[in-house]
């Protein structure tokens, strides 16, 4: 099954996010920090991670330079949603597969999403 990990401290945004992702067939996970998110990397190897910027105990573009740090995770996409932050983010193009601002359409970042890792895939479908 394709897993996506969101990374979101605004609880209502992060259950949003993965009703949304679990609705189209991804198992989703939640993190609402990025030192949290790195925990689970730890144990899960997401797809993909939905983050936003600004958290506590350690930021989205903290997390992401933390992310990219290990090779192992150099090719997994990440992509930031942000309230006010976006432009910064967006200077880190090697960081970050997409630069969404808050609020944005659901169907906008499902879309991005498929665009890089593709549809879901069920358990025993290979992948």
């Amino acid at each position: 099954m394709t897993t996506i990990l969101v990374v979101d401290d605004e609880f209502l945004i992060a259950d949003l996010l993965a009703t949304e992702l679990e609705d189209q067939g991804y198992r989703v996970l939640q993190a609402h920090h990025g030192k949290k998110a790195l925990e689970i990397l730890a144990h899960e190897r997401p797809a993909l991670i939905v983050t936003d910027f600004m958290m506590p105990l350690m930021n989205g573009l903290e997390m992401a330079q933390a992310i990219k740090s290990q090779p192992q995770y150099r090719d997994l996409p990440i992509i930031l949603l942000s309230g006010a932050q976006g432009a910064i983010a967006r200077r880190y193009p090697e960081l970050f597969a997409a630069v969404y601002d808050k609020p944005i359409e659901l169907w906008r970042l499902s879309q991005a999403i498929r665009a890089l890792i593709g549809p879901a895939r069920l358990a025993g479908e290979g992948g």
